[in-house]
């Protein structure tokens, strides 16, 4: 299945339905609209060199149909994180993948203050360069039957990559990850039926496009199905977001704990009533967000997992099968395999070891990269690098990144672990991250931060009925706000800087370290 073309048997099927509801710009767009506006972009693409074609636009009906015209095309998007780092970033993409042309925003970048380089080309001037000729051509074209219109734009092949995405580049320079038509549509499908999503879903898509859970179940659920998404270029926006549902009345919901956490907190009962499906990934969710939801909307919070390598979804909990604190069973279509990390053998039930993943959406690789293919895919396995178990009844258990395990006195202890204790004996509101900071003549030290100052020796002393005394928090720290990567996840890497230097220099400490996760972030 060829994502491009399944937008346009969607857009033929449901041309008078909306396709977005664009709450930034305030559009509304009908399938018809879009296809129309889709078609128009696909032909200004074929300007530009064949290959591959960057995508730097923000979460919008613009980013939605500039990523399906550049398919349409023939082009493959290279879609380019522009929450941080945006000129390092574009050109870190053009030099990593040979290309030269990038799709992005005006208006993005004089609110980024990031300077155009060469090769960018603004979304505002190829509209502004659009003629009446044009939308004509594209508008006839649109009438056609889809079997005659399916003729008319780039065909390819389930096995072609649709989409470039990067890695967090968190421990060395990012990987550009291929995932294909096949890789995503198959995950679609697997996470589609199992949580049963439908063409009368309304999606609140206010995700970033350039990471695999916006571009996924955010854009391409969306026009796989034939659904509505109501797009919000910032998700960090939370009392606007909170309005959004409140008024737009969406059924499916996904985010990051940190997200929603930040919903939670702004929103008053009743904004979410119409959420049926809501679903948190890409980190830990705390009992207590679960919780939340529940008494203040009556919605249930499901937790799922995946990976960029994995089109992600991996497993998720549905409200036939959910087992609060596990990741959920593992979708249809996708096989896990818990391996024990030093022998290789097959995990136990409930012993935890290496998350390996074998199936359609698996992706291709990480282009220009064979030697870290390789070493990710063996034998059609993708090693996650991530540490769980499998319980009794297959719900899979996340335990961590294997990197997030630190062995103390020849014991692996699990970070992970340790925060998820801490967590449940901080006050409510209280944001937790805990990191390891090695020192060669002490070893291994765990280190607590927190984003208030609590009462240390009443948790630890709480936390020792549940943990032996090598897991427990050496140091409690207060970072008034912890520092967060564009994807929702706490950026575990400028967390553990800033306890490095605190603990080297403690007596600026208390002054500094509010200025510190400012400037990080």
């Amino acid at each position: 299945m060829l994502l491009h073309q399944q937008f346009v048997r969607m857009a033929k099927r449901y041309a008078n339905k909306l396709a977005v509801i664009d709450r930034t710009t305030d559009k509304r767009v009908t399938y018809s609209r879009a296809l129309i506006g889709a078609l128009i972009l696909s032909s200004k693409f074929k300007e530009y060199e064949e290959g591959f074609i960057g995508v730097m636009i923000p979460t919008s009906a613009g980013s939605a149909l500039a990523t399906v015209g550049a398919l349409m095309s023939g082009r493959v998007p290279v879609m380019i994180n522009y929450s941080t780092g945006a000129e390092i970033n574009a050109r870190y993409a053009q030099q990593k993948c040979k290309f030269k042309t990038i799709i992005t925003s005006k208006a993005l970048l004089e609110k980024i203050k990031c300077p155009a380089i060469e090769g960018m080309v603004m979304i505002e001037d190829i509209m502004a360069g659009v003629t009446t000729g044009d939308k004509l051509k594209a508008a006839l074209k649109s009438k056609l039957p889809v079997n005659l219109l399916l003729k008319t734009i780039h065909k390819g092949d389930e096995n072609d990559t649709a989409a470039i995405l990067f890695t967090s580049g968190s421990e060395k320079d990012p990987k550009a990850v291929q995932l294909t038509h096949k890789n995503i549509a198959s995950n679609i499908e697997n996470f589609g039926n199992y949580v049963n999503v439908s063409d009368q879903d309304i999606i609140l898509a206010n995700l970033v496009f350039f990471h695999v859970f916006g571009l996924t179940v955010n854009l391409w659920v969306t026009f796989y199905y034939g659904m509505t998404m109501v797009t919000y270029a910032n998700p960090l926006d939370f009392q606007t977001v909170c309005t959004i549902a409140r008024e737009e009345r969406p059924t499916i919901m996904v985010g990051t704990p940190s997200f929603f956490w930040g919903y939670l907190h702004k929103s008053e009962p009743g904004d979410f009533k119409s959420i049926r499906i809501m679903v948190s990934g890409a980190d830990k969710c705390p009992d207590a967000l679960r919780d939340g939801y529940m008494k203040k909307h009556g919605v249930t919070l499901l937790e799922g997992y995946g990976a960029t390598e994995t089109s992600p979804v991996i497993s998720v909990n549905s409200h036939k099968y959910n087992r609060p604190g596990s990741t959920g069973r593992v979708v249809p279509g996708v096989i896990v395999r818990v391996e024990n990390f030093e022998t290789g053998e097959e995990c136990k039930v409930r012993e935890t070891g290496k998350i390996l993943v074998k199936g359609d959406s698996v992706m291709k690789g990480y282009f220009g990269d064979p030697e870290l293919t390789t070493e990710a895919l063996k034998g059609g396995w993708y090693n996650t690098g991530d540490m769980g178990f499998m319980d009794e009844d297959k719900y899979l258990w996340h335990a961590g990144r294997f990197k997030r395990f630190v062995k103390i006195g020849g014991e692996m202890v699990s970070l992970v672990k340790v925060e998820n204790t801490l967590e449940k004996h901080l006050p409510t509101g209280v944001s937790c991250c805990v990191v390891d900071v090695s020192d060669e003549i002490r070893g291994s030290s765990i280190i607590a931060t927190v984003t208030i100052e609590v009462n240390k020796s009443e948790i630890l002393k709480k936390m020792g009925d549940e943990l032996p005394n090598i897991a427990l928090p050496k140091h409690f720290i207060v970072i008034r706000e912890l520092p967060m990567m564009s994807s929702g996840k706490i950026d575990f890497r400028t967390v553990t800087k800033i306890v490095q230097e605190i603990l080297s220099n403690p007596e600026r400490a208390a002054s500094e370290v509010e200025t510190l996760t400012e400037e990080q972030s």
